[in-house]
């Protein structure tokens, strides 16, 4: 006989205790804080319309399950859609990831929860397909036992091991030029990434060059909406003066600029007082990332709209969109 469902109440605390660790694996899945919280509502809405039939169980591992399952399923839509230039993973405050203040966030695995949402570690995913990013993801940073990864995707442990040796083998490249700073030199990079964006708006191309290391790669997300490089820009002398020259488009411009924690590493958002035209972008955020001689080797600009939830008016965040809102209506009633 097929024991009671869960009551509201279970699954109401189980929504609070579990809803961070499910948008953080989410997040790290996607790419996408939006996808994310989709997918965690989503989540739960099936945990109301169709729960286990144990009562008795711990909800997580059925809400990873199924999270999992849909982060999958999104990633491969999201394989099948065109999109124009760079691509690069939303930008979220470390807050809202779960990181603090601005620690480094250890485990024991392979690779640290800070580590884990910066996006050389996400772009480096980027390669595996979704089964082998949930396997290495739930080893290698959620320390998931074998048996709990092959649980949790419904495969067996030959399978599971055999995705992760693949996973891992994918990842071999990004292991080799792998450098995660100390807590020491976060304050480091954080000085640095502000010194370069006062050369950049003072169009200082020998100072900009000085701090950049001799393989530097911008990118630029735009997803083909604004004025921007249409592929990385390699080098440090190409990389100086393409920022210059887009300085010197915006000179007339007044930023709103704030410093701030994303992805476990500083960023610096920039507002404009207007929508301006020309294809020039309103809004947006910039990450560096060092190398181990203290110089810039990766510059992340992100203008694409719809990654760019940081940034609203609030501050924090983003507007809901409809389908959320109807799922938190559902959630709550």
């Amino acid at each position: 006989m097929t024991e009671p469902a869960p009551a509201s109440e279970s699954l109401e605390q189980a929504f609070a205790g579990e809803r961070q660790l499910l948008f953080g694996l989410c997040y790290r899945m996607t790419g996408s804080a939006a996808d994310a919280e989709d997918i965690v509502q989503e989540t739960f809405a099936r945990a109301l319309a169709h729960p286990p039939p144990r009562s008795d169980a711990p909800w997580r591992p059925w809400l990873v399950r199924v999270a999992l399952n849909l982060a999958r399923d999104e990633l491969r839509r999201r394989k099948r859609r065109s999109y124009c230039g760079p691509w690069l993973p939303e930008p979220v405050d470390d807050d809202e990831l779960g990181l603090g203040a601005h620690e480094p966030a250890l485990t024991t695995g392979r690779y640290e929860l800070v580590e884990s949402v910066s996006f050389a570690f996400l772009l480096a995913l980027e390669a595996l397909s979704p089964a082998q990013r949930a396997v290495l993801l739930l080893r290698d940073v959620f320390e998931y036992s074998s048996a709990e990864t092959a649980a949790a995707l419904d495969l067996g442990e030959a399978n599971a091991r055999v995705l992760l040796h693949r996973a891992r083998r994918a990842m071999a490249e990004y292991d080799r030029s792998r450098f995660v700073p100390a807590r020491a030199a976060r304050q480091q990079s954080l000085e640095l990434l502000t010194r370069f964006m006062g050369l950049f708006a003072q169009q200082d191309v020998a100072g900009m060059e000085k701090l950049l290391a001799d393989d530097v790669v911008a990118y630029n997300d735009t997803d083909g909406r604004y004025h921007a490089a249409g592929i990385p820009v390699v080098g440090r002398s190409k990389v100086a003066r393409f920022h210059a020259g887009i300085a010197r488009l915006r000179a007339h411009e007044r930023p709103r600029v704030s410093v701030r924690w994303m992805n476990g590493a500083p960023a610096v958002a920039v507002e404009f007082e207007l929508e301006v035209a020309d294809g020039l972008a309103p809004r947006f955020v910039t990450l560096g990332e060092l190398d181990a001689d203290g110089r810039v080797r990766r510059i992340y600009s992100v203008l694409a709209p719809a990654k760019l939830r940081a940034l609203s008016p609030s501050g924090t965040g983003s507007p809901s969109s409809p389908r959320r809102r109807r799922r938190a209506r559902r959630l709550a009633g």
